[in-house]
């Protein structure tokens, strides 16, 4: 399942095999994933190809400077002809979310995915909303050193189960990028390069049932507390990681 999620994306993105492996084990594992590096590197590319690859219900959100949380979750709008209020949903209803350069919105427009990012439903006007038991979060963000973008605040990032940095590709992947672009035939939308879904919904249900069931040796659950423990207490970080991060 796993080789042929990789054969189909590999169709589009040169290279980035350990970012593959992350974001696969974030999906089966049911966790949400953040990409970081500079422009240019394929982020969104490679987001848009593993959702292509995957028979989920897609959404995208742009963030924004000027994006508001009704942006992203919906909300009630009153309907005139039947004197009652109807839903509009937002774009975080679906299974898989490619959140592109979170870090260009405000912190109180980014702490809209905290909810559903945690308990896979959003609640709108006192009303629960189940976003579905596959909801999945592939996030991208630049540098924060680069202009025009916000820090995560510390609850989000929390949330993603990996924080993945891409680097540059090697010389021999950057010819190959490079080529490829120059070839007039080379598609770089997963749809045109032909990229289908090889994983269903029912697949990716039996997967996560599959791994669920691995169990966790006492000493690696021993190593894992230590190692949590221990940012708490490592003079060079601010803030350690959190009992949610050794669950992950």
């Amino acid at each position: 399942m796993a080789q042929r999620l990789r054969g189909e994306i590999a169709k589009v993105i040169v290279g980035q095999h350990d970012t593959v492996d992350l974001m696969l084990t974030a999906l089966f594992s049911g966790g949400h994933i953040l990409l970081e590096g500079p422009p240019g590197t394929a982020k969104t590319l490679l987001a848009r190809t593993f959702c292509q690859a995957l028979s989920l219900r897609f959404g995208r959100i742009q963030f924004t400077p000027d994006m508001l949380p009704g942006d992203i979750l919906g909300s009630n709008l009153f309907n005139f002809q039947t004197s009652t209020f109807t839903l509009s949903k937002g774009p975080i209803f679906c299974d898989l979310l490619l959140a592109d350069e979170i870090n260009r919105t405000p912190p109180k427009t980014q702490a809209a995915l905290l909810e559903a990012m945690q308990e896979r439903h959003v609640t709108l006007d006192g009303v629960r909303h189940d976003l579905g038991s596959h909801f999945t979060v592939i996030a991208t963000q630049n540098p924060i050193e680069q202009q025009g973008t916000y820090p995560l605040p510390e609850a989000q990032l929390d949330r993603f189960l990996f924080k993945h940095i891409l680097g540059y590709p090697s010389v021999d992947e950057e010819k190959r990028i490079i080529d490829s672009s120059g070839n007039a035939s080379a598609a770089t939308d997963p749809v045109t390069a032909g990229v289908s879904a090889v994983l269903s919904g029912q697949d990716l249900t039996a997967a996560i049932a599959t791994v669920a069931t691995v169990k966790l040796n006492p000493a690696n659950l021993d190593y894992i507390v230590a190692l949590v423990r221990a940012t708490r207490e490592a003079p060079l970080l601010s803030v350690g990681a959190s009992p949610r991060a050794g669950a992950l």
